[in-house]
C-alpha cells in the first residue's frame, strides 16, 4: 500500500512542509485543521463561533480532495484553546455530523499553531476505494 497526498485549492499549509491530508488504502488521515481562509489567515479573530465553522468547512475540503466526506469519519481530535467553547462543539458536531457520530476527543491545548487560532480538528475517515490520481 503507497501513501497519496491530498492537496487542497488552496493549500496554506504547503510552506510549512505537511500534507492537507495523506491517503492509505481505503483510510483518509486528515491534518488539523483550523479557522483559516482562503488566503491563509485565521477567520474572526476573536471569534470562536466564526473559527469553529471555518475549520468544519476546510476539514470537508480537505475530506473531499481525499475522496471522503463528513459522513465518512470515524474519529476526529478537536484542540481548543478553552474548554469553555464545549457546548458549542456540541452543537458544532450535530450540524456537521450525523449519527453514528464519529469517535470524538476533545483536548484542550495552552496555544495552537497561530496565536490568533481557537480551535484546529483533525480527522481519520474512510475514502473511496477508487485511487487517487497522483
Amino acid at each position: 500500500m503507497q501513501a497519496q497526498q491530498v492537496i487542497t485549492d488552496p493549500d496554506p499549509y504547503a510552506p510549512f512542509l505537511l500534507s492537507q491530508a495523506i491517503r492509505a488504502g481505503n483510510l483518509l488521515f486528515v491534518s488539523g485543521q483550523a479557522g483559516y481562509g482562503d488566503d491563509g489567515a485565521i477567520v474572526g479573530d476573536g471569534d470562536f463561533d466564526a473559527q469553529a465553522d471555518q475549520a468544519f468547512r476546510n476539514l470537508e475540503r480537505a475530506l473531499r480532495a481525499g475522496g471522503s466526506s463528513l459522513e465518512r469519519v470515524v474519529k476526529v481530535t478537536i484542540f481548543l484553546t478553552s474548554m469553555a467553547h464545549f457546548p458549542r462543539i456540541v452543537a458544532l458536531r450535530r450540524k456537521f455530523f450525523r449519527p453514528p457520530y464519529p469517535a470524538d476527543t476533545i483536548v484542550e491545548v495552552r496555544a495552537l499553531y497561530t496565536p490568533e487560532a481557537m480551535i484546529e480538528i483533525e480527522a481519520i475517515a474512510l475514502a473511496d476505494v477508487v485511487a487517487l490520481s497522483a
